[in-house]
Order: structure tokens, then C-alpha cells, then sequence
């Protein structure tokens, strides 16, 4: 008899996560062990409200599913949801259990980060704390990359591409001008610093950032304004990349409006908001030169016009690999990257990457975070070691051509007609 899947998205989008869906869909819908393959729209939220599409009736050929591919954002919507714990409260576990009984679902798949895998794990414990035949599998995505237990996360190397193309590109247009200044560029990185840290690749070719600040190194306001003078001596224009979640001596985030401190999200993290703003006021106050912040925001994670074809190749795979790992029995677990080699062509200066797709238990990733070697940053944060480079520079070399219509990028969507569900 054949089970139905359900796959949703939760957490913050990104260039790949859709590309991980089509990996998911593709795989679901050649198995003959599944009839019908079912999105849930607004994450694990809108499925308790019963926003549910069938994504079968909606893919028509394979030009659908690399379309999908290529389409940032999130197709199937996203939630800020925080499920208690099924000892706390069973009730909306035993809400969801009766949706995916109703639409005869034997395979779920959420696709998200360390929260997104917190709720794939307690799925896992409680479906088979009832005894229901419901294979409950974590497929990874996070532009901040602070998964543990997989080299990477997909969606990173192409917010990586994004910030680190944009640094270049803010250099060269800064370089313009005669008198000295300095520009700050907010990265997104509440505790981790692996997207501002990899910023730093950017060195090799337009010789910015100068300085680096991440979450894992105390931020030392006066060796920010000793730094930033000491290279005034022989640069016109220095680029300051700060992590949004960078924290002083006292552990304490740093903000410019001490109102912003102490708001947290569903999940209880800080929402943050200043620290390129507060480091854009030091520079001002203390070194008295022309100061610009730019904070990349949405568009580090949306930036679907230079994603990277290492990325989504791989965020594909990721969603393959996920659906089969359930189709063969396996549940509690999520698709995590390995990374085989990475080795550096000395005649092309390219790197030869490859890697696989293995089972990871989610209770060694739910709710963890990893955070940045910081052996990897220089010690006086103006940029990567080797070590650092290796790491970043093959996960983003190579550019994904997405369809055009006009110069313009084209994307996927699905019509949002929700499923009736059976009585």
C-alpha cells in the first residue's frame, strides 16, 4: 500500500532551499512507494491550521522542478513557530498526527535550521511514542551555516558569493573617492560568525575587508578605532565587516538603542538590530572621518541572480538524499553534507570539491549551534588564514545560470489551494 509525503520549510529563506524541495518532490515522485506528495504552506504552523497543497497535481515536467531550483525565497512559505515539547504539551503533536493520519502520510520532511530540526526530532519521538508508521526525516538549510555534524549548510555558499561579490564591489566604488573614509557592512550572524568570517575571501581580489568582527571574538571598541586609524596610515578607504550579533567584553550583544536589548523571537533569540550602526558611530566620534553603513539584510539570503551552482547542485542533492533515507525506512535523522576532498589545482588554481550526503541523528543537531573557528581569523581580524580559505573558497566559485524573461529572473510558484481534508 502506498503512504503519501509531506515536506514544509521553516526559519529564514535562502538562494538553495528551494533547490532542496525540488530534490525532495523529484525523488518523491518517481518512488512508486508514494501516491501523492503534499506541501505544507507557513511551515509546521500553517499545517496545524490545515494549509495544505498537493504539490503532485502542480509539477508538471522536469523544467518545473530545475525552475524551483533556481527560485529563491521559499516557495512553500515560511514560519516562526515554536512547538513545546511533546511532555510539556502533546496537543498540537496529537493535532498534526491526525492531519497526516487523515491524508495517510508515512513521510515527513522538514526542511530548516537548528529550531526547524528541534520540531523534526520531537515529530520523530512522539510518532513513535505512539506507534505510527511515520518516517520523520530533517533536511538542513541556513545561511549562517551553525549546523553541527555537516561540513556546511545549503543556502550558505550562496549568501557567501552574495557578500563577498558585494564587498569587491563596494571597494571598487569607495576607491572613487580621495579622502579618506570608512564603510561598515552589517552580515547577517546572531552566533556565529561563519558568513562575516568568509566575507574575507573577498581579499584575494579587491583587498577588502580590512577588518572582520564575529560573534566568537569579544568586540574591543578601542582596538576597532586603533585598527581603523593604523590603517588610515596607508589605505584612503577601509570596509568594516561586522557580524549583526557581535558582543562586547561582557558577553552582552552590542547596540546602538538600548531598547533593542532584551526583544527575543518565538524562540527566544534576540532580535538584533545596531551593531553596524553602533560601529558607524564609533568611527564617526573617534576617528572623525566620512563613515557609510550598508547592511545587506534580505538580500544576502535572496540573492538568486549569483547563487552559487555548487550550492544548489548540492541543496538538491540534499533533498534527494533526505527523501530516500526515508523511503528506505529510516527516520530521526537529517541529510547532512560531508565533505570527501577540496584540493587546490596548483596549475588552475581551482579547487576539485566533492562531497556526499550522509545520515546524521537529529538529537546531535537540534537546537545546537556551531560557531566559527576563530583559529581561522587572523589575530588581528584582517583576514583569513589558509585554512580559512580552503574551507570557504570551494563552496562558491562557480555561478548557477537561472532562466531570464527580459533580463530579469524567473521564478516558481505554487498556486496555494489548500487540500480538503477527509473527515
Amino acid at each position: 500500500m502506498t503512504k503519501n509525503l509531506l515536506v514544509a520549510q521553516s526559519g529564514g529563506p535562502s538562494a538553495a532551499i528551494n533547490a532542496t524541495l525540488a530534490g525532495i518532490i523529484e525523488v518523491a515522485i518517481e518512488s512508486d512507494k508514494i501516491g501523492r506528495v503534499y506541501g505544507g504552506c507557513f511551515g509546521i504552523e500553517g499545517i496545524l491550521k490545515g494549509h495544505i497543497i498537493d504539490i503532485s497535481s502542480q509539477i508538471t515536467c522536469p523544467r518545473d522542478l530545475d525552475l524551483l531550483q533556481c527560485t529563491p525565497g521559499m516557495a512553500l512559505h515560511t514560519c516562526r513557530f515554536k512547538m513545546p515539547t511533546p511532555k510539556k504539551d502533546p496537543e498540537p503533536y496529537q493535532k498534526l498526527v491526525d492531519i497526516l493520519t487523515k491524508l495517510n502520510i508515512g513521510y515527513f520532511i522538514y526542511i530548516g535550521g537548528n529550531d526547524s530540526m528541534e520540531t523534526a526530532l520531537q515529530m520523530h519521538l512522539f510518532t513513535r511514542e505512539q506507534g505510527l508508521d511515520i518516517k520523520c526525516m530533517g533536511c538542513p538549510k541556513t545561511i549562517d551555516n551553525d549546523l553541527p555534524h555537516t561540513d556546511h549548510t545549503p543556502g550558505f555558499g550562496s549568501a557567501l558569493k552574495y557578500v563577498a561579490t558585494s564587498i569587491t564591489e563596494i571597494f571598487t566604488d569607495i576607491n572613487s573617492y580621495g579622502s579618506k573614509s570608512v564603510c561598515v557592512v552589517e552580515i547577517m550572524g546572531r552566533d556565529a560568525g561563519w558568513l562575516t568570517a568568509g566575507s574575507g575571501i573577498a581579499k584575494i581580489c579587491g583587498g577588502a575587508p580590512h577588518l572582520i568582527y564575529i560573534p566568537e571574538k569579544p568586540f574591543d571598541p578601542e582596538e576597532c578605532v586603533a585598527s581603523v586609524k593604523e590603517l588610515h596610515k596607508t589605505h584612503t578607504h577601509v570596509i568594516i565587516a561586522v557580524s549583526e550579533g557581535i558582543r562586547g567584553k561582557d558577553g552582552k550583544y552590542v547596540f546602538i538603542d538600548p531598547l533593542a536589548e532584551g526583544k527575543v523571537d518565538a524562540f527566544g533569540h534576540a532580535q538584533l538590530s545596531g551593531s553596524g550602526r553602533y560601529i558607524e558611530s564609533l568611527v564617526k566620534k573617534e576617528v572623525g572621518c566620512r563613515v557609510r553603513l550598508i547592511e545587506f539584510s534580505v538580500l544576502q539570503r535572496g540573492s538568486g541572480h549569483i547563487a552559487s551552482a555548487e550550492d544548489l547542485d548540492e541543496a538538491r542533492d540534499v533533498g534527494k538524499a533526505g527523501a530516500k533515507l526515508a523511503l528506505s525506512g529510516v527516520s530521526g535523522k537529517m541529510a547532512a553534507i560531508e565533505r570527501i576532498s577540496a584540493n587546490k589545482n596548483q596549475t588552475t588554481d581551482e579547487y576539485e570539491y566533492k562531497s556526499k550526503i550522509v545520515p546524521v541523528d537529529l538529537e546531535l543537531v537540534a537546537g545546537k549551534v556551531r560557531q566559527f573557528p576563530v583559529e581561522w581569523l587572523l589575530p588581528d581580524n584582517t583576514g583569513l588564514t589558509q585554512e580559512g580559505l580552503d574551507y570557504f573558497l570551494p563552496l562558491m566559485t562557480s555561478r548557477k545560470d537561472v532562466p531570464m524573461c527580459k533580463g530579469l529572473p524567473v521564478h516558481f510558484s505554487f498556486e496555494k489551494k489548500y487540500v480538503e481534508l477527509p473527515q
